[in-house]
């Protein structure tokens, strides 16, 4: 589907420039229009980018786990699992389907129902500046992913954590996929204080979000 679009896209964009008598852009004034991009004011930071997500993230409501690589994902969705007494089952992002699942857990890589409790999904960028997670959607990793379910696990690679909205913006679209079809940035669990302005979690997605950092 992905490829269907971009193909389609290049196609129109192609029809206007032969249209226009005008063929693709040179790099050189590629470079040129990219450079009139609005340079928006930006807060300073002066922490480790991992360090400062993790705290901002953290006084959302928000928890944090540091492991050493892929590999260490099962177990440590496994500990988190049996510390909040959840059934040995999840939905999991088809983008993690290579990863080795203890044997007595049903796992599924198909959208979230109502009955679903646990989800676990790749991240395609963390940001610093706010302490969020930025998540892409896909026939890999469904929305209903992030919002069904009361537990939400996702799997954030150091290494896709930048400082600035802006930064998560200009990674995304560098992607040898292309854009997603859409993108959710989230913050913590979700919450609402409508009713007797007193914060409820999990109002509006799930009561709990609790990230994995692979990597140094």
């Amino acid at each position: 589907m992905m490829q269907t679009t971009t193909t389609s896209r290049d196609a129109i964009f192609g029809a206007i420039r032969s249209a226009l008598e005008r063929g693709p852009l040179p790099d050189a004034r590629r470079a040129e229009l990219d450079g009139r991009l609005p340079r928006h004011t930006r807060p300073a930071q002066d922490e480790d980018l991992c360090e400062r997500f993790i705290h901002k993230f953290e006084s959302r409501a928000g928890s944090v786990q540091r492991i050493a690589s892929r590999a260490d994902i099962p177990a440590a969705v496994e500990a988190y699992r049996a510390s909040m007494q959840l059934p040995r089952r999840a939905a999991v992002g088809a983008a993690l389907k290579d990863l080795v699942w203890p044997a007595d857990w049903q796992v599924h890589h198909g959208r979230a129902g109502i009955e679903e409790l646990l989800s676990i999904t790749p991240s395609l960028a963390g940001i610093a500046e706010t302490g969020s997670v930025m998540l892409g959607a896909s026939a890999d990793s469904p929305t209903t992913h992030n919002f069904v379910p009361d537990d939400h696990v996702v799997v954030l690679e150091a290494a896709n954590i930048v400082a600035y909205f802006e930064d998560a913006w200009a990674l995304l679209r560098r992607r040898a996929e292309g854009m997603p079809r859409a993108t959710n940035i989230i913050s913590g669990p979700s919450r609402t204080a409508d009713v007797e302005q007193t914060i409820q979690l999990g109002a509006h997605g799930p009561r709990r979000v609790h990230v994995l950092i692979v990597g140094p």
